[in-house]
């Protein structure tokens, strides 16, 4: 990376600590079960940040602030880096909704009281961005000097994809997981949920508690899902940056949309058959990308037109079953 990427990557990073620091000391400073009124404005606060910075991303990249648009082979204009950044975020926003599902089925399988779920998620975000961050730049310096493994990132997306289709309900082993097998053998367990902290000192003996075994659990599991999400940023975008800020802002929205969407999740009945067509498209459109160019225009407009069906066609069936229960 050149010194101004390196220092995008950085001021971008701060950005996004900033903002968590702001969420967990202002926002949510004490625990407390959100509700749908909070979480919908929080929501739409995470939303129109996002938006903000697509409008961001086009002037610095229309006016190459930091070298943006510049780096590689592949100048970029505003527009194009708006497009794809916008397209970039509507997917990984829609992905993180199969998250929600299986954040649904942790905090069910462990009790976690409605209080305590904000910070597993806040903590288990932190984790998922520095994990991500390391998927991101790894895949960008392997496509850099390996350009053929993006065909292996198309495949994993189609079977991801088809897989997703095929499966009938989301479940969690939490029992089979080896980094919680290895922690319950190190410490004891505490049976409760209070205090609210992830270790606690008592006997003379450090024990964990059930909240950090969830936790580990979240963060576990989050490693699947980003082997789906960051190959499929990558086949709308081979902008390192582009693909960090989007996938970052999806993460940032997540724990709010989680407690607007929790309890909606089988209403959605026909979406994970939207996102996993998505998939699939964006994993055959990298198999074809040097045969077939498809424009960002073309991809968004698919990736924008699959969602809306999925959704509506989900809430037509869902009131078709409402009126049949009368």
């Amino acid at each position: 990376m050149a010194y101004n990427e390196i220092l995008l990557f950085v001021l971008f990073t701060a950005l996004i600590v900033a903002l968590l620091l702001i969420d967990l000391v202002v926002l949510q400073r004490k625990a407390h079960s959100i509700g749908m009124k909070e979480a919908g404005a929080l929501s739409a606060m995470w939303i129109a940040l996002a938006l903000c910075f697509n409008v961001f991303i086009y002037f610095m990249y229309e006016n190459q602030w930091l070298g943006a648009g510049q780096t590689g082979s592949r100048g970029l204009s505003g527009n194009e880096a708006a497009l794809q950044f916008l397209a970039g975020y509507l997917v990984e926003e829609s992905l993180s909704v199969d998250n929600i599902f299986v954040f649904v089925v942790i905090f069910s399988y462990f009790g976690v009281p409605g209080k305590y779920q904000h910070k597993i998620l806040f903590w288990g975000i932190l984790g998922a961005i520095i994990m991500r961050f390391t998927f991101i730049v790894t895949g960008s310096v392997l496509i850099a000097r390996f350009e053929w493994i993006l065909y292996i990132f198309g495949v994993i997306l189609i079977v991801s994809g088809w897989k997703m289709m095929m499966q009938k309900e989301m479940e969690v082993h939490p029992e089979k997981n080896i980094f919680i097998r290895l922690t319950k053998k190190w410490f004891p367990v505490t049976e409760t949920f209070d205090p609210p902290k992830f270790f606690i000192r008592k006997e003379g003996k450090l024990w964990i508690t059930p909240l950090l075994i969830a936790l580990i659990t979240v963060e576990t599991t989050d490693v699947v899902f980003a082997v789906d999400s960051i190959p499929a940023v990558f086949g709308i975008t081979r902008d390192p940056f582009i693909v960090y800020s989007s996938n970052m802002f999806a993460i940032l929205g997540l724990r709010s949309i989680y407690f607007v969407l929790a309890g909606m999740m089988k209403s959605f009945h026909y979406l994970k058959y939207g996102l996993s067509s998505i998939l699939i498209f964006i994993g055959i459109k990298m198999l074809i990308a040097d045969f077939v160019h498809i424009p960002i225009v073309a991809s968004l407009a698919v990736i924008g037109g699959v969602l809306t069906v999925s959704v509506w066609v989900s809430v037509v069936r869902n009131r078709r079953q409402t009126r049949k229960g009368r």
